[in-house]
């Protein structure tokens, strides 16, 4: 999204704010990877709360070879307007091969 551009969660439009979605999500992953010691790989979902944001991030738990085996975890992520990280938890694992 721009900087201009809003969001929609339902109950009306919002601002998403002077920095935009990209900037919001780059933050609280930067925050997310230096607490839990990895870089996420991928956020595979956002939206707006009433608070901020709650955001979808995968991340390798288990490298293993082949890499198909490997063992990685959705996590969602509490963020606040700025981007900064109020709290997270593990939803699942799972085998990168694996489908839904």
């Amino acid at each position: 999204m721009r900087s201009n551009d809003s969001a929609d969660s339902g109950g009306g439009t919002r601002s998403v704010g002077q920095d935009g979605l990209v900037a919001i999500v780059s933050r609280s992953l930067s925050e997310f990877g230096a607490l839990v010691g990895q870089d996420p790989e991928r956020v595979t979902g956002a939206r707006r709360t009433d608070t901020g944001w709650s955001l979808l991030v995968d991340l390798t738990e288990l490298e293993r070879i082949p890499s198909t085996t490997s063992v990685l975890a959705t996590y969602r992520l509490d963020v606040d307007e700025g981007g900064g990280l109020v709290g997270y938890e593990r939803l699942r694992r799972f085998v990168r091969g694996a489908t839904d």
